[in-house]
């Protein structure tokens, strides 16, 4: 499997990601009409849709349908600059097993909105506490091939705050600068063959971390509202 460069939209990394400016940006967003944060219920799949198969040539969205979930994508506000937390999901999961995701999970009929799903999860997972978020916008809905749909919900967050993983689900708890995020350098795709279909999805490596598929998708939606109109 090869990694290779995709070419950006625009550049994201020459300007300071300052609290007021990423702030500034998702007002821009939500405002352009590409992004809204409703309750719950099909009012709340508004704005832009994204998925795995948009990076595959005549591949089609899953069939509905769909299974509602949301993540958090979690902005830590450290002093030296702004990091993104992601977690390693355990080996022995039914799905999705060993792979960096956001924190979150399936939406449930006790959640009133998408944003309360969220913080939920986060909780659940990682022992972020609801009131260490800041919740600022989302970024578009995405489309997996296992038939999530799938919204990320933004929010920053208060250091230092407290962190207890569920063992369970949760294999590791660590974060990326967010500058290395929104470099398009950094930004690459890879194709994968199963089932006689070549897949092409996104990639960030990181270090020593793979970071790929919808997590590395939403990572790139976010690194492009933070660059703000073309």
């Amino acid at each position: 499997m090869e990694p290779r460069k995709i070419l950006p939209a625009r550049d994201a990394g020459r300007e300071l990601l300052t609290r007021d400016l990423i702030l500034r940006r998702f007002a821009d967003y939500a405002e352009s009409g590409q992004s809204r944060l409703r309750g719950s219920g099909a009012a709340a799949l508004v704005g832009g849709l994204r998925g795995d198969h948009f990076l595959t040539p005549g591949a089609l969205a899953p069939a509905k349908p769909l299974t509602r979930a949301a993540v958090l994508v979690p902005l830590v506000e450290h002093a030296s600059g702004m990091t993104v937390l992601l977690t390693q999901r355990t080996s022995h999961l039914s799905s999705h097993a060993g792979q960096i995701a956001f924190p979150g999970g399936r939406i449930e009929p006790t959640d009133e909105s998408p944003v309360a799903g969220a913080l939920r999860e986060a909780e659940e997972e990682v022992g972020l506490p609801p009131s260490h978020v800041e919740v600022i916008g989302r970024l578009d809905t995405w489309i997996t091939g296992t038939g999530y749909e799938i919204i990320p919900v933004v929010g920053l967050v208060r250091v230092p705050y407290p962190m207890t993983p569920d063992p369970s689900e949760v294999a590791d708890v660590f974060e990326v600068p967010l500058h290395f995020i929104v470099d398009p350098l950094n930004h690459q795709s890879a194709s994968r063959e199963s089932n006689g279909v070549t897949r092409t999805f996104f990639v960030l490596p990181y270090e020593n971390r793979y970071i790929w598929g919808a997590t590395a998708g939403m990572l790139i939606n976010l690194a492009e509202v933070l660059a703000g109109p073309a």
